[in-house]
């Protein structure tokens, strides 16, 4: 799979749970809030790391 497709990947993944963290913020729960939290920084250095990695590979 090429970085640009895992780059997309990472940020639908993001996207999804920014969603369900607010779902479970508006919820009122909060376990959950954090859980999806963790996912989204977990995600966000993936994508941190597959993006910085593309621009030693041209």
């Amino acid at each position: 799979m090429n970085d640009r497709r895992m780059r997309s990947m990472y940020l639908l993944g993001m996207g999804l749970n920014a969603l369900a963290l607010v779902y479970a913020v508006s919820d009122g729960s909060p376990l959950f809030a954090v859980t999806f939290g963790l996912v989204i920084a977990y995600l966000g250095v993936r994508y941190w790391m597959v993006s910085s990695g593309d621009d030693t590979e041209r």
